[in-house]
């Protein structure tokens, strides 16, 4: 199968990856009724076509906290991500390298920060939880701030994890000990490719950032229940001294759906937000993240750089989040999912396919910079 577009590379990963890995990174929470509203509401949006102007030159670069961008895009961050390939945040990072925006590395991935650092040469961003133990928390940010990480993403809509029926019912949660190993490993012999490339070659399979307090415990249920104790639901507006007084650097908060708490996030000096709902693996029923980001994007201005996810499998998707108030737009699920089908190369291909197709909405909605993008671009 030849892939052209992000939901291509869906089909792709479903083929190639065991079915606990792909249910994981598809599946939302309970119903996953937010999950089909992210990438409903985007659908929905329709976009003005306007002709008969010259757009035969288009500027796509935009600038996001200091750094000049090629597109104004960033792979979101995703957590096991490097489990979809060998060493899949090396890849991922590499492909968002070469396409000139940011990767953002998850607290809880594959591959380590110091791995990732040595893999590239422009800074990269990394992103992180609350969690009880500050002193690691600490580490952690001393570690980004030494290999040069150039924004932290504090997610703040997981103090505690989401109900996902999916992982369950795959076998990647709530299935323990020798019979949930035997239930995964099945799984994982009739994948062939992803056994040898990834199962076999691919190890260490442990979380990269977090092996130093799992000691001897690196079974996928370790994982689970050390972030299910771990993650800190006493988290609050205060907490952001603690984070301000170890990075200094530009802070995302990530995980922003309501007016209000965007505006506390534009007084505290947070330099940027991302309208998110953890795309539909939290609380489910809340709005999509393209029908609440209008409302935040008015009420910030620019105090505070917007950014948004949820939802996006295409150019076309990132147009619409620009004009609804976007400043920058994460990818997520889909550069998974062309990570699962195709590495390094996937990845690299999906952002070449996003770009032409924002090329096409931007030179027939006549909007030749990122910056020309805005309410008036959707009908």
């Amino acid at each position: 199968m030849k892939a052209a577009s992000a939901l291509d590379y869906r089909e792709l990963a479903r083929r190639r990856l065991p079915k606990f890995l792909f249910e994981y990174i598809d599946g939302g929470s309970y119903a996953e009724v937010t999950l089909k509203r992210n990438i409903a509401d985007l659908e929905n949006i329709a976009l003005r076509q306007r002709v008969l102007t010259d757009v035969s030159t288009l500027d796509l670069t935009t600038e996001l906290f200091g750094q000049k961008l090629a597109l104004p895009l960033a792979l979101a961050p995703i957590g096991l991500a490097g489990m979809n390939a060998r060493r899949g945040e090396v890849q991922a990072a590499r492909a968002a390298e070469a396409a000139g925006i940011p990767f953002c590395l998850s607290t809880v991935s594959a591959c380590p920060l110091d791995e990732v650092a040595s893999a590239v040469t422009r800074p990269f961003w990394f992103q992180l939880y609350m969690i009880r133990d500050r002193a690691f928390m600490r580490t952690l940010m001393q570690s980004a701030k030494r290999l040069g990480c150039s924004a932290l993403v504090f997610t703040v809509d997981m103090p505690v994890p989401g109900s996902r029926y999916r992982d369950y019912h795959s076998g990647l949660a709530g299935a323990s000990g020798v019979a949930g190993d035997l239930r995964r490993m099945l799984q994982a012999i009739t994948h062939p490719h992803w056994a040898w490339d990834v199962g076999i070659r691919g190890r260490p399979h442990q979380l990269g950032n977090v092996a130093p307090v799992l000691g001897k415990s690196t079974g996928l249920e370790d994982f689970f229940a050390w972030m299910r104790n771990n993650f800190d639901p006493t988290v609050s507006w205060k907490d952001l001294d603690f984070i301000r007084s170890e990075w200094d650097g530009p802070l995302i908060i990530k995980g922003i759906l309501d007016a209000e708490d965007a505006k506390i996030a534009a007084e505290i000096g947070a330099d940027g937000l991302v309208v998110s709902n953890h795309g539909g693996r939290q609380l489910d029923g809340v709005p999509s993240s393209a029908a609440a980001l209008p409302a935040i994007a008015e009420a910030v201005g620019d105090r505070i750089a917007v950014l948004a996810d949820g939802g996006v499998r295409s150019g076309l998707d990132v147009v619409r989040m620009l004009a609804l108030g976007a400043k920058g737009v994460l990818l997520g699920r889909a550069w998974v999912y062309a990570l699962a089908g195709g590495g390094q190369a996937g990845v690299a291909h999906l952002l070449r396919l996003i770009e032409a197709e924002m090329r096409v909405a931007m030179a027939l909605t006549s909007s030749t910079t990122i910056a020309s993008i805005n309410r008036s671009t959707l009908v």
